[in-house]
């Protein structure tokens, strides 16, 4: 597999790639630099805000979901405009949102950790139908969070634990129906799991790894049923996904 260059801009802490596809369009983040990013063609787009930004999900043809520090905002690409969903963590200054994705039920799973990754300072939280619910607790790195596509688990991994772990889902809507469990173990390897996504034909889950991927793993990523992409390095920054029935009750479905 070879990998051609989509932006030369540099992000401080890349994150967030959304796949729009009634735009046809790549969105991402760079967290520290407070700025969502995209390009229509050989044209950059960017918007600045006032805080760290992180994660989306595509709520119509012009309007985003978006992840802050502080918040769940709906954002206004033609206008800039973002007006408050709801709070998240803002009465917490050392936390700041990490990654998130939406999921087919159409609410939103959004990742928190510390500025310095302060130890258990974050959590993960699933937004769904107007209210923001925290799922799992004293997380440090959230990362990894992605879906089966038959509806039946929710992937994520606090990041220094080196454990990818699994949720089974209630097929009705959505919520967590028993509790978490090892996927993959990467602790005897040292490696630490990043972003994820789940491959809709082969029903596998990919995991990026900050310092190897599938070709240094792969017995323990084939025993799994997941694999990686060969090459090193690989961070959720490089990748985006088609959004599938997202956030219905924003747009008022």
């Amino acid at each position: 597999m070879s990998a051609t260059l989509f932006d030369a801009r540099t992000c401080a802490l890349g994150e967030g790639p959304l796949w729009h596809p009634e735009r046809g369009q790549l969105f991402w983040f760079d967290i520290l630099g407070k700025t969502l990013m995209s390009r229509q063609g050989d044209k950059t787009r960017s918007w600045q805000f006032d805080e760290c930004v992180s994660a989306a999900g595509w709520i119509d043809r012009d309007t985003l979901l978006v992840a802050s520090e502080t918040a769940l905002w709906r954002f206004d690409l033609n206008g800039a405009e973002r007006s408050l969903v709801v709070p998240l963590e803002a009465d917490q200054p050392l936390t700041r949102s990490n990654d998130g994705r939406a999921d087919p039920w159409g609410g939103f799973w959004i990742g928190t950790m510390g500025f310095n990754a302060e130890r258990g300072a974050g959590a993960i939280y699933r937004y769904y139908k107007g209210a923001l619910r925290q799922l799992f607790a004293e997380i440090t790195i959230s990362n990894a969070i992605c879906f089966s596509p038959d509806r039946r688990f929710a992937y994520y991994t606090d990041t220094p634990t080196r454990q990818i772990m699994r949720v089974p889902l209630d097929a009705t809507d959505g919520w967590p129906s028993d509790p978490p469990e090892v996927f993959v173990d990467l602790k005897k390897d040292k490696r630490n799991p990043d972003g994820a996504v789940v491959d809709s034909v082969r029903r596998t889950t990919f995991a990026f790894d900050w310092q190897a991927a599938r070709e240094a793993l792969p017995d323990l990523f084939r025993e799994a049923g997941a694999e990686g992409i060969p090459g090193g390095g690989l961070d959720a920054n490089e990748l985006g996904q088609d959004a599938k029935e997202m956030l219905q009750q924003l747009r008022g479905g």
